[in-house]
């Protein structure tokens, strides 16, 4: 029989609003649910990214896969005091990305394209009428090598440059230990499992996990899936964390 779940480690950090479904799921259940992010994203200084030799004013046009890489890209261009030129095209992965450079630029004047599947794949037509540009392709020391797979297919001239990395924050093993369900949300947060707490053996520990990359690092780790999101018909954490507590709750 399964362990009765009563205290929750959720690898992130803990939402800004009251309002958060994973509290209402902690008073519905009685539960004990703590915030811990496993990792935390840093830029480069500019000393690191100097270091790859790459000079972002001969560029005229670069893709966003994330709005953390546009945080750290406009961040680096301060430091460097590189201005960004009216005629700079910015591609996103996804709406949401584009009009975060909202924060940065005008956006209304400037050249913007965005992928309305929220894959890469969906800047294939922009990408094919603009592919004379040069392409900058801002990205985390861990990142998949995927997204620059519709670049080399429109052979178009880019450079990959990193310029954020993932840092393992510390938790100790004990703390780890003292949970009896972990929650994850990407492949970085199950490395920083195995550093944090090499001993780790799973037994009757319950995990979860959001995203089909963080499901393939728990398995591949040989650890045991218990939550899984998004799934048909579950969407998101706390619809799958709920999922599992009902019939956690009944089996007494």
């Amino acid at each position: 029989m399964a362990l009765k779940v009563k205290k929750i480690l959720i690898s992130q950090p803990a939402p800004t609003t009251e309002k958060s479904p994973y509290f209402d799921i902690a008073e519905k259940y009685h539960l004990q649910m703590d915030f811990h992010p496993f990792i935390r994203v840093e830029g480069l200084d500019v000393k690191e990214f100097r270091q790859q030799r790459i000079n972002i004013s001969e560029y005229t046009a670069i893709v966003f896969t994330a709005k953390v890489a546009i945080d750290h890209f406009f961040s680096l261009c301060e430091d460097l005091r590189v201005t960004m030129p009216e005629t700079m095209k910015y591609f996103c992965i996804s709406e949401a990305v584009a009009l975060y450079l909202q924060k940065y630029i005008v956006y209304r004047k400037r050249k913007i394209f965005f992928s309305a599947t929220g894959k890469m794949s969906g800047l294939a037509t922009a990408l094919s009428k603009h592919n004379k540009e040069k392409f900058l392709v801002p990205v985390s020391d861990v990142h998949a090598e995927d997204i620059t797979d519709v670049l080399e297919e429109k052979k178009v001239e880019y450079t990959k440059s990193v310029m954020y990395k993932t840092v393992s924050n510390d938790i100790t093993e004990g703390e780890i230990l003292s949970y009896d369900m972990l929650i994850f949300f990407s492949p970085s947060g199950i490395l920083s499992l195995s550093k944090n707490a090499p001993n780790f053996e799973q037994g009757e520990r319950v995990i979860g996990c959001f995203g089909a990359s963080t499901a393939k690092a728990v398995r591949d780790a040989g650890l045991r899936l218990d939550c899984e999101a998004p799934l048909p018909g579950v969407p998101s954490m706390t619809a799958a964390l709920e999922m599992y507590l009902k019939e956690n709750q009944k089996a007494k």
